[in-house]
């Protein structure tokens, strides 16, 4: 028997209250452990979409499901303890006096206390490396490291899926692959939406463009980069000299 994809948009579509059409029928299908970047250029709905996979917004038309139990008022629940995002500004996320309050915020919101709770905070604060900080306020740490601690208030709630705004957004070559080494040790699906071309081709073996509020490319990272023309027609841009295929610059 097949198992249901780890995550699945189907014919969504979403308008803001002005009437600005946003995703204009969404068709995307995610395997269980897979990393895909979402890419595409500015206004493409990406970070529209990316707030569609917990429920803070709602498809006005078509499903989104999480190993097919469909995003709905009856479910967000269930499903915001299954998908985890993780926000472009780790401040957006950090809000308590020290970050391991901040990671022991969400299992406390679902009645987890005492010594599971502990194991909890313990469990994802090794597997950021931030062990060290669980009693620092979140302003003492750079933003490599603040990045790092909001994954880590995911991963205390035991998430199947990641989803990760720009998760390499003005982080230094040392924060970047901090992160890149925390990603890559985890077993959950990963989602990333990124402008970063490179960190794509380098971390997710499967990307997807989107424009228009549809999914117009799907494919191996590698060669949706190495298409000059698709790049072009969807206003994306690698570095200047870098080869996809040979994932460096020249």
């Amino acid at each position: 028997m097949s198992h249901p994809a780890a995550l699945s948009l189907s014919g969504v579509r979403f308008a803001y209250p002005d009437g600005t059409g946003v995703l204009n029928g969404v068709d995307l299908d995610v395997a269980a452990g897979e990393r895909i970047a979402i890419l595409g250029p500015n206004g493409a709905g990406k970070t529209t979409l990316m707030l569609h996979l917990n429920g803070i917004l709602t498809a006005q038309s078509g499903t989104v499901s999480i190993d097919g139990m469909v995003v709905e008022s009856s479910t967000l629940r269930k499903i915001r303890r299954r998908v985890g995002l993780v926000f472009q500004d780790p401040d957006d996320q950090l809000f308590m006096p020290t970050i391991g309050e901040d990671v022991a915020f969400g299992p406390q919101n679902y009645g987890h206390r005492g010594a599971d709770l502990e194991r909890r905070v313990t469990y994802a604060l090794e597997r950021v490396g931030l062990t060290y900080a669980a009693s620092r306020p979140p302003q003492r740490l750079s933003l490599g490291q603040r990045r790092r601690a909001a994954i880590a208030t995911v991963l205390s709630m035991d998430v199947d899926v990641v989803v990760l705004d720009e998760p390499t957004s003005n982080l230094d070559p040392t924060a970047r692959r901090e992160l890149s080494q925390t990603l890559g040790e985890l077993a959950a699906t990963i989602v990333v939406v990124t402008h970063d071309l490179p960190y794509a081709l380098e971390f997710c073996p499967r990307s997807v463009i989107l424009d228009g509020g549809r999914i117009v490319a799907d494919g191996p990272t590698p060669a949706l980069l190495a298409d000059a023309d698709l790049l072009a027609r969807h206003r994306l841009e690698l570095p200047w000299g870098f080869d996809p295929l040979a994932g460096r610059s020249r």
